[in-house]
């Protein structure tokens, strides 16, 4: 019978084992790739010292193939819990030099449950990617481990925040864990997500294409918009999960934690009396605003070079975590279009989900005309902004900086759609449509009728502008709680997010509601 001396060397041999992963050669080819190991990732992802193991001794179980006699303690992937900045967080790591990182019957129950203990205990789950896929000599066992992870991210959907980020391959059907989650990350020209790749394009429709350019960081942050950041580096990557985090709470059952406000809460910003322009139609950068009203000018975009006709991400004001949708006029008039209205209203829908109070940045001149948009289906599209606006229940606040026309000015979290305060600037124009569209409309035959049809059409617009380009009538029927100094948005707006901070709103019992999808 082996001494208890032995039973421990035992153990601190399979320890060091396990730590090895694939062994040196191919943790030095992860190296030279341009790759940190999947603990390397751990140990940047983590407070120091913080991590707990789980798992490290599982094995598959395959025997066919001839792969029973390989057998890698952890089997692919580090599972446990650990903390950021000083929160819990449980975490998986794929490691590729251990059979590329494949999803093995074993590999998913582990993430299983990892997964399933953050939901018992109500903290988030980050999952770092890098495998090669299925593991094939599993078949349908590998398959079924991928639903059965698929399940646990649909289950933990709004319950606890997913962070997923992509740092090798993730392709074929181990992309749509990664979707499903609430923040994609990708490292840039080492990480690439596809449900096909090259080989297969190649086959089925004779198109010539790489990895980077099927499936790469720039094409997913750029044109899918499945991902939400890129980042030149891991270490970057890393860091960008920890500036999530700190934005939203435990579970959703917690609020977003309250933090010292260091920029005085009474600031004003005399700057912001000129930044929109007196002619209707010249741009400005909402950016701008955003960074001389939040804490610190410190702003967290998300979705940054998608969809850039809106604006998203994360932001403090007096402290406290907000998430903010803003037009950014600067590029197609700040117009509402498909890509536009998905990013924003799966944005809003995550605020909602973790407790995250909403403000509404408003300069929107209507939806984007166009085949090509009512062809792909904005008024679908569209439609989901609107339904994620009437269906949060956060503290929800609005600013009307300029124009705010038609539909468009119903969907940005107006009154109507249960905004709880909504303020205007003097400069706000909420209309149907702007002057020289409406004059053109209501005295056509005015126009058509006159001496000089174009000094007439010109008066008529002036008068319009003079009487409706502006955002008193909309106050005087209660539409607009106040018009506010541009320069005083900051204070007014941390007293409102202060005064809503205790807001209680309910939707009616229902299973789930049906949103256009």
């Amino acid at each position: 019978m082996p001494t208890n001396e032995e039973r421990l060397g035992r153990l601190a041999r399979m320890r060091a084992e396990a730590m090895l992963g694939g062994g040196p050669v191919r943790i030095e080819r992860q190296h030279s790739w341009g790759k940190l190991t999947a603990r390397e990732r751990l140990d940047l992802l983590l407070d120091p010292g913080s991590f707990v193991e789980l798992d490290a001794f599982v094995t598959h179980r395959s025997t066919e193939f001839g792969i029973g006699e390989q057998r890698f303690l952890g089997d692919g992937v580090i599972t446990g819990h650990g903390a950021i900045d000083g929160r819990l967080v449980f975490v998986f790591s794929q490691d590729f030099t251990v059979f590329g990182g494949s999803l093995s019957e074993a590999y998913a129950e582990k993430i299983c449950k990892v997964m399933d203990l953050a939901m018992k205990v109500g903290a988030p789950v980050i999952g770092l990617n890098d495998s090669g896929g299925a593991r094939i000599q599993e078949g349908v066992a590998s398959l079924g481990g991928y639903a059965d992870i698929f399940l646990r991210n649909v289950l933990a959907s709004g319950v606890v925040p997913q962070i997923s980020v992509i740092m090798g391959p993730c392709a074929g059907g181990a992309v749509y864990s990664p979707a499903m989650t609430d923040f994609t990350i990708m490292v840039e020209r080492t990480s690439y997500m596809f449900v096909t790749g090259p080989n297969v394009v190649k086959a089925v429709t004779h198109e010539e294409v790489d990895s980077e350019a099927l499936g790469g960081a720039t094409v997913h942050t750029t044109k899918s918009g499945v991902a939400h950041l890129a980042a030149h580096d891991e270490a970057e990557a890393l860091d960008a999960v920890r500036r999530i985090l700190a934005h939203l709470p435990q579970n959703n059952l917690e609020a977003p934690a309250l933090v010292p406000a260091s920029d005085p809460i009474d600031r004003m910003d005399p700057d912001l009396d000129g930044v929109v322009p007196d002619d209707p139609h010249k741009p400005y950068d909402m950016h701008d605003v955003i960074s001389r009203i939040v804490d610190d000018r410190d702003f967290l975009e998300i979705q940054p070079d998608w969809a850039a006709n809106i604006i998203i991400g994360f932001a403090r004001l007096g402290g406290r975590s907000v998430g903010i949708i803003a037009q950014q006029p600067a590029n197609l008039a700040g117009a509402l279009d498909i890509d536009a209205s998905t990013k924003a209203a799966r944005f809003v829908r995550t605020c909602d989900c973790f407790n995250v109070p909403i403000l509404t940045l408003v300069d929107v001149p209507g939806f984007l005309p166009g085949v090509g948009q009512e062809h792909g289906g904005i008024i679908k599209h569209g439609a989901k902004l609107l339904y994620a606006y009437c269906e949060a229940t956060v503290p929800k606040v609005t600013v009307i900086t300029r124009k705010a026309y038609g539909g468009a000015y119903d969907v940005m979290s107006s009154k109507h759609v249960r905004g709880d305060m909504n303020f205007a600037w003097p400069t706000a124009e909420i209309a149907v449509m702007g002057a020289e569209g409406a004059v053109n409309i209501i005295f056509k035959d005015a126009i058509a009728s006159a001496d000089d049809p174009a000094a007439e059409r010109k008066r008529l617009v002036a008068e319009y502008e003079e009487e409706f380009a502006n955002p008193y009538i909309a106050a005087s029927r209660g539409y607009v709680d106040d018009v506010i100094r541009p320069s005083e948005t900051r204070p007014r707006l941390i007293r409102a997010f202060e005064m809503l901070k205790d807001k209680r709103d309910t939707n009616p019992r229902k299973k789930h509601g049906n949103i256009p999808l």
